[in-house]
């Protein structure tokens, strides 16, 4: 009497896809480059918003929310591919990959417009001590739109630099989606 066949499915996986080299080696391509740098500027992005008391809580939550969310989501998808994790699970990582930088891409560029809209709301209000006092005076200048901020020179600085770290970000999640894209075809 023979043995009932095996099935296959119950004895193998399939072979996870992974495009990018595991271990310290994913360091020497553009991609974990670049990853490298979306940790290094959303975590600027993250702390420069929460260094300017957030004057607009309403828009500046979300920018908060994103830079937070995508430092440690980016953190954790470098560390699958330096513990050599991400070939242990069954899983197409090149869809996965452009897939999650489309969505941080998305999600960053909503939080750069929020930050820089937040920016440029100031509309040249400044808050200046007077001349031999303790009191300050606030000049508003030109006002611009429905949204208007107040913010002094420090918390106007602050939030510019977070501007153009949350547009800089922004393009590296988009030079990921489109690397990831091109390994996903190939």
């Amino acid at each position: 009497m023979s043995e009932p066949a095996t099935n296959p499915a119950a004895t193998s996986f399939p072979a996870p896809i992974v495009s990018l080299p595991l271990g310290l080696e994913i360091f020497r391509t553009y991609s974990g480059a670049l990853i490298c740098v979306e940790i290094l500027f959303g975590g600027l992005v993250w702390i420069l918003v929460a260094s300017s008391n957030v004057p607009v809580p309403l828009l500046q939550g979300w920018v908060m929310f994103v830079s937070l969310t995508a430092f440690f989501l980016s953190s954790a998808y470098l560390s699958l591919f330096v513990t050599g994790l991400a070939d242990r699970i069954n899983t197409d990582w090149n869809v996965l990959d452009v897939f999650y930088h489309f969505m941080a891409l998305l999600f960053y560029f909503a939080a750069f417009v929020l930050e820089a809209a937040t920016t440029a709301a100031n509309g040249g209000a400044n808050i200046k001590p007077l001349p031999n006092s303790t009191e300050a005076v606030l000049c508003i200048t030109y006002p611009r739109g429905n949204i208007f901020t107040v913010l002094n020179e420090k918390q106007y600085s602050i939030n510019v630099a977070a501007t153009v770290f949350a547009f800089v970000v922004t393009l590296c999640y988009g030079c990921s989606m489109v690397m990831g894209f091109k390994r996903w075809r190939m």
